[in-house]
């Protein structure tokens, strides 16, 4: 019999407003483009607030983002967010596995807060714990341009944080800190949650919970020192009780104060990080783990899915929005899977194959969360790239 196991995730939850085909290099989106790190620009990939992309704009966002978008509405509306996207991927990953997947987080009683619950509903993820308040739902505006990067795609977020100011500590209950494992995802975007991460993860790791985090890019730290190290929790003790840190490259960079990824990597080894994934796009991925929680494994690299490259090849509708996202989905719910049977010491570069996968099934389609018709659709889809990886 399959072990029962529970999952509880803490951070961002918000409202993607999804606009496609939106050309970095156009007329339009060049007077709002980032000049000097943190002035509020539009960078790709990285991720400003509302609030001073319009001090940087000069008027208001709206305005600034008919001129960007041409008016036109956006091309979908979903649930995003680095904390619910990765839950709800994991959720359906292991859907038929006796899996309790809960989350905790807010939103706001409006339009969008209404919206937002009603979709969370059709998912299968606990959403007991999450709350709605009288503030504003957040959301993220995500321009995207798939023809950037050599065809790859990239994308350039305006988020607005609004309710999730209200969201902290008192907001997780004990049974929060009595779970088999704990996710942290995007809690910049959280503030209260990030800026007491320290203790959190210490108050996890004393009730034995296995501990994740995954990042986002933390723009209050980079607005407010663009040229120091972003701090994760009140000091770098943070890094010790993480089993599994997952960061894309210019996170790592960010968050170590190194100018490139061997620098990067060592700063977390000698700061104890349990384990660690650095996501880089379309290329490799970088991975290893010291033995604490996951099995021991060296530095190593890992490509992309040539089977997914393959595919968007042909031509395909949807973006990059999601795949950082839905690849830490994928790694927790291999984890998961890993720990149901039996394996306490998991297999690190097992679990990153199951994150490559998904994440590059996202690029399928639009938006980071992928709505199913029955239980287990979506992973019966992924599986095949799965099984194709194994012979790449």
């Amino acid at each position: 019999m399959k072990k029962k196991l529970t999952v509880s995730g803490v951070g961002c939850c918000l409202i993607d407003r999804l606009y496609s085909n939106i050309p970095f290099d156009g007329k339009r989106f060049h007077p709002y483009r980032s000049v000097q790190r943190g002035d509020g620009g539009l960078t790709s990939g990285h991720l400003v607030f509302k609030e001073e992309f319009e001090a940087f704009a000069g008027k208001k966002f709206s305005l600034a983002l008919e001129e960007i978008t041409e008016g036109r509405p956006p091309d979908k509306i979903n649930i995003g967010g680095p904390c619910i996207v990765a839950l709800i991927h994991a959720a359906q990953m292991l859907e038929t596995e006796g899996v309790t997947i809960r989350f905790y987080g807010i939103g706001g009683n409006d339009e969008e807060g209404k919206y937002l619950l009603s979709a969370l509903k059709n998912t299968p993820v606990n959403i007991d714990n999450y709350q709605l308040s009288n503030n504003d739902t957040p959301y993220t505006v995500v321009l995207s341009d798939p023809s950037y990067d050599k065809g790859h795609g990239e994308r350039a977020f305006i988020n607005s944080i609004g309710a999730a100011w209200n969201f902290s500590t008192k907001n997780l209950n004990e049974d929060f800190f009595t779970s088999d494992l704990v996710v942290f995802g995007g809690t910049a975007l959280v503030p209260k949650i990030h800026d007491n991460l320290t203790e959190l993860l210490r108050k996890a790791k004393a009730n034995n919970c296995i501990t994740v985090v995954n990042t986002v890019f933390d723009f209050r730290n980079e607005k407010a020192n663009p040229h120091k190290k972003w701090p994760l929790g009140s000091s770098d003790e943070s890094y010790s009780y993480i089993d599994l840190l997952l960061v894309d490259r210019e996170e790592s960079f960010r968050l170590s104060g190194k100018p490139n990824i061997g620098e990067a990597v060592n700063f977390f080894r000698e700061n104890k990080v349990g384990a660690l994934i650095i996501t880089n796009g379309s290329n490799p991925i970088r991975a290893f783990s010291s033995g604490r929680f996951l099995r021991i494994l060296d530095e190593c690299e890992l490509p992309v899915s040539k089977a997914v490259s393959d595919q968007l090849k042909k031509g395909h509708s949807g973006d990059t929005t999601g795949c950082g996202d839905n690849f830490a989905g994928g790694v927790i719910a291999s984890l998961v899977l890993q720990l149901q049977a039996g394996n306490n010491q998991p297999d690190l570069k097992e679990a990153c194959i199951w994150g490559i996968v998904s994440g590059g099934f996202s690029c399928f389609y639009m938006g980071g969360t992928y709505f199913e018709a029955f239980p287990g659709e979506k992973r019966n889809k992924i599986k095949p790239y799965y099984e194709q990886y194994q012979n790449q």
